[in-house]
């Protein structure tokens, strides 16, 4: 493993410095989850998830993955996210596909799924 990446313990820091769980209208709630990318780059992206009666709201990694996209980076290195009182998650599905998709040598991007637990994109999706 490369000893120049940020940390996951940074990474983690990160996602919990955006935690921010609030109200924004009588149907939406965001900041209940925060995570964390580095890219390529090495630029950390954050984000937060906003949640919409309707479903049309998206995930933490959706945020954080969409400010990399916008500042011109598509790989991942390593990805975190944490639920409101910071326990580390896992991605859903839709999260682990859309990141693969970003990128070819995403699937090779390391995930933390749960305290001192990390894998690969590619483990998380092997018959992608």
């Amino acid at each position: 493993m490369d000893e120049k990446l940020v940390s996951f313990d940074d990474l983690t820091d990160r996602a919990r410095a955006v935690l921010n769980p609030r109200r924004l209208s009588p149907s939406v709630e965001a900041g209940g989850v925060g995570a964390a990318l580095l890219a390529a780059d090495g630029v950390v992206y954050v984000g937060v998830c906003i949640d919409t009666g309707s479903s049309m709201g998206f995930c933490a990694e959706h945020a954080a993955a969409g400010a990399m996209v916008t500042a011109g980076e598509s790989q991942v290195l390593r990805m975190v996210a944490v639920d409101w009182d910071g326990t580390v998650l896992p991605p859903c599905g839709r999260c682990r596909e859309f990141i693969s998709q970003l990128h070819v040598a995403n699937a090779d991007a390391e995930v933390l799924v749960a305290e001192g637990v990390v894998v690969t994109l590619r483990d998380l999706l092997p018959w992608s």
